[in-house]
């Protein structure tokens, strides 16, 4: 059975729960309600599993705050025997508009210490990433506001139609490959 580690970059905390930042974790969450999963505390997150067509999907939540994102990530990678091409990072996006979905197989952390901290611990930077856009729609200085910010009531309308192209992405991923997944989803 093939087996995919997917991993929501968030805070933990309920002072961080709908924040920008914690759209990792809220993919994951809505993912488990739609599945009717459960997400049961472990080392270093929280961890529920998915069986789907043969496959098997181990969904992460760290519980070592953002910024320390890939001591997790490694150590479920290693537990788990998780190829590299097998695991994908759920995180926010300030370049992207508000609810845009962009699919990579590499790139920079771009700023991200949640990026930074996993390229840091993977030793690589070439791994999937699936960014959700939150748009930059802050004023000068006000960056971490906007980030640790919550959802405003226009986004939350729009919010769950996006996060089931989320879930969509997710089964893509793991069924039909990143490459599909990045020409089904890309720009939506």
């Amino acid at each position: 059975m093939k087996k995919f580690l997917i991993i929501g970059l968030g805070n933990i905390g309920e002072k961080y729960e709908n924040t920008r930042h914690n759209i990792g974790f809220k993919i994951l969450d809505y993912f488990a309600k739609k599945e009717t999963l459960t997400f049961e505390t472990q080392k270093l997150g929280e961890v529920a599993t998915y069986k789907f067509k043969g496959r098997t999907f181990i969904l992460l939540k760290p519980n070592t705050y953002m910024n320390l994102s890939g001591k997790a990530i490694l150590y479920w990678m290693t537990k788990e025997k998780i190829l590299l091409e097998n695991m994908l990072v759920i995180t926010d996006d300030l370049n992207l508009p508000f609810g845009s979905i962009r699919v990579k197989t590499k790139g920079s952390a771009g700023g991200h210490n949640g990026l930074k901290d996993t390229q840091d611990k993977l030793n690589t930077s070439n791994y999937n990433r699936f960014r959700f856009g939150i748009s930059d729609a802050f004023s000068k200085g006000s960056q971490v506001d906007y980030v640790l910010g919550e959802w405003t009531p226009e986004e939350d309308k729009v919010l769950n139609e996006r996060l089931d192209q989320a879930v969509a992405l997710i089964k893509s991923f793991g069924l039909a490959g990143i490459n599909t997944t990045m020409n089904l989803f890309n720009g939506k």
